[in-house]
């Protein structure tokens, strides 16, 4: 009897443990492949296109500077003295920064610009964020340098309408005489001006913003609107055929279709160049409203909207603006990504200057 109780123990043992395998088995925490007692974990999946587009972007290198005019903080000091100085203008009432003003983007916040004596330009005034990287300046890029670019506005009768000889003539009346010395162990001299201005205007650069931090491997840094963005702005829309490189810019002249302005043609006299402009930049592109050369695009989204449809009807248009059949949601993931490119701007105050 004694014998017959213990293989009924035995056997219930037997069966009691069988049961609590089948149940550990079937437990989601022993689900796992190895066994390990831990839930199964899935990586994130990656957006391969997402992480394509990225790589078609580069950062901002330093700001070039050219061999015979080595920046120092003297000569940036005395270029944002001369930035800010009317006395640069014919009639001492206009100065680099009354179309190119910190608070406005440094650009004048006008489709186009009031120059000498209420003058009605037929140009927005271009931003100087990040002019520095440019090979070429103005929309026509008639300069080849900050240095020239500096000069050109001046001399210009509609813009500031300054004679540089008698320009020379009244700051040698002044305490320009002591800085110039100090800075260039020289006299004043028209060279000697745009060196400086064109060292302060080096210093005026935007490159760290939402879109570099997320560059640079911050994933949070920007929306996943603006991500979308990103995808559209290296596919379907193909910003990036013209909107490239470091600077997002090709550097290259390119007729949108807009009429009224022989742009390039200007200064090349080549036919093919009749209507280009020159591709700006994008750091800072949210602070420099309104938009093209001629300032006819109020916003962000306007000028989305006018590449969507293809552009204007110029006969010399470029083949790449073609309709991009983007959706309203799509052009405000556009929208959204070209905000990210906008940072902290440097802001320049005018200084005392040399009486």
């Amino acid at each position: 009897m004694k014998r017959m109780k213990l293989l009924l123990t035995l056997l219930f043992a037997l069966l009691l443990l069988a049961a609590c395998g089948s149940n550990e088995a079937n437990s989601p925490e022993k689900s796992d492949a190895t066994g390990g007692g831990e839930p199964a974990t899935t990586e994130p999946k990656v957006d391969e296109e997402l992480e394509a587009a990225k790589a078609m972007f580069e950062p901002l290198t330093e700001v070039p500077v050219p061999e015979d005019n080595e920046m120092t903080d003297e000569k940036i000091a005395l270029g944002q003295m001369l930035y800010f100085d009317e006395r640069l203008s014919g009639n001492n009432k206009l100065s680099c920064a009354s179309c190119h003003a910190p608070g406005a983007g440094y650009g004048d916040g006008l489709a186009t610009f009031i120059g000498f004596e209420g003058f009605a330009g037929h140009r927005n005034s271009p931003t100087i964020i990040n002019s520095a990287y440019y090979k070429e300046n103005f929309w026509d890029g008639r300069a080849g340098s900050l240095e020239e670019q500096a000069l050109g506005p001046i001399q210009a009768e509609g813009e500031m309408n300054q004679n540089l000889d008698e320009l020379i003539e009244e700051l040698n009346q002044t305490g320009y005489v002591d800085e110039f010395n100090k800075v260039f162990n020289d006299q004043i001299t028209a060279d000697n001006i745009a060196k400086a201005i064109a060292s302060f205007e080096r210093t005026i650069v935007v490159k760290d913003t939402a879109f570099d931090k997320y560059l640079a491997g911050d994933d949070d840094a920007i929306s996943e609107e603006a991500k979308e963005g990103m995808k559209l702005f290296t596919g379907k829309a193909s910003c990036i055929s013209c909107h490239a490189g470091p600077m997002l810019s090709d550097h290259n002249y390119h007729n949108l279709g807009m009429d009224g302005d022989d742009g390039r043609f200007a200064v090349t006299g080549n036919d093919g160049d009749k209507g280009k402009f020159r591709t700006a930049g994008l750091r800072g592109i949210a602070d420099t409203a309104p938009y093209m050369h001629d300032g006819s695009l109020a916003t962000l989204e306007d000028v989305i909207n006018y590449y969507n449809v293809g552009g204007g009807t110029h006969g010399n248009k470029s083949e790449l603006m073609r309709p991009l059949n983007l959706t309203q949601e799509e052009v405000s993931y556009l929208v959204a990504f070209l905000e990210t490119m906008s940072g902290e701007i440097p802001m320049a105050e005018k200084p005392d200057l040399p009486m």
